[in-house]
């Protein structure tokens, strides 16, 4: 059987891309787990799928579910919404501006620049939600670490570092499989970087290290600015180049970022591997 895709990036943090009515049926996580493999597979850190909007929520242009690199689900990903964005504006399914339907609602998406299959998005990525103190002594193995674990659609550890001159991919893993966190976490390490400039590196649930993440990116501004560490606006500093938050005078906050559609073709599927 074979599965269409298109390939696109946020900042380097990649996806695939295809319409949920083209999907053969079967076991879909199985799939993802195939088809983002980067040796045996075309290659990313997630799998969409997209529905067309008769099919997503009222007002929305189209919807996303998202599979990670794994075969999990994850409520949203802020880079890979505005790879949605793109797709459905080279589908013709939209022009200037988008709303997409993800696990997470329904997300206002405007593009602010294009030159051909590169896009310039300003998504508006709602609130953080602090979920119990701001500041947070997570201990892992017996050693304490400075976080504020929040809620941006979806789960975030943010974990504030001096540098990064440690096994922090490793600390990432195990924070993700936290006993305080039943359902995993994306974690971020952050480091202070000026006024309105954060450094963060990325360990993301299911996915493992990526180059970016969209709400990673918001959940360690949005908790630096609490902190006070920071205002806005605030440039994410990633692996990957900047990325750009502002917080709004009603407290929802937008992030500005990349999207490029880099491939297109299909994937052979075998439900049952040689």
């Amino acid at each position: 059987m074979r599965i269409p895709f298109t390939k696109a990036h946020g900042a380097r943090n990649d996806f695939l891309l295809t319409w949920s009515t083209a999907v053969p049926a079967g076991d879909r996580r199985m799939m993802a787990r195939a088809i983002c493999d980067r040796h045996a597979g075309i290659g990313a850190d997630g799998w969409l799928l997209v529905t067309p909007a008769s099919s997503a929520a009222p007002g929305a242009d189209g919807g996303i579910r998202l599979y990670n690199s794994d075969g999990s689900d994850s409520e949203i990903s802020g880079n890979g919404t505005r790879c949605a964005a793109a797709f459905l504006i080279e589908s013709g399914v939209t022009a200037d501006e988008v709303r997409i339907a993800t696990g997470a609602g329904v997300k206002h998406i405007r593009v602010l620049e294009r030159r051909e299959h590169h896009y310039l998005f300003e998504m508006n990525m709602g609130r953080a939600v602090v979920e119990g103190q701001l500041r947070f002594a997570l201990e892992v193995d017996g050693k304490r670490w400075d976080a504020t674990i929040l809620n941006v659609g979806n789960p975030q550890c943010v974990v504030f570092v001096e540098n990064f001159d440690f096994d922090w991919c490793a600390l990432g893993k195990r924070i993700e499989h936290h006993e305080m966190f039943p359902n995993r976490t994306n974690v971020s390490f952050v480091r202070e970087a000026g006024p309105h400039a954060v450094d963060v590196v990325f360990w993301e649930r299911g996915a493992g290290e990526t180059m970016s993440s969209g709400t990673g990116s918001t959940g360690a501004a949005a908790a630096a600015m609490l902190r006070g560490m920071v205002s806005s606006p605030v440039e994410i500093r990633t692996p990957a180049g900047p990325l750009l938050l502002r917080r709004a005078p009603d407290g929802d906050l937008y992030l500005t970022g990349p999207a490029e559609i880099t491939a297109g073709g299909e994937f052979y599927w075998e439900s049952e591997p040689a």
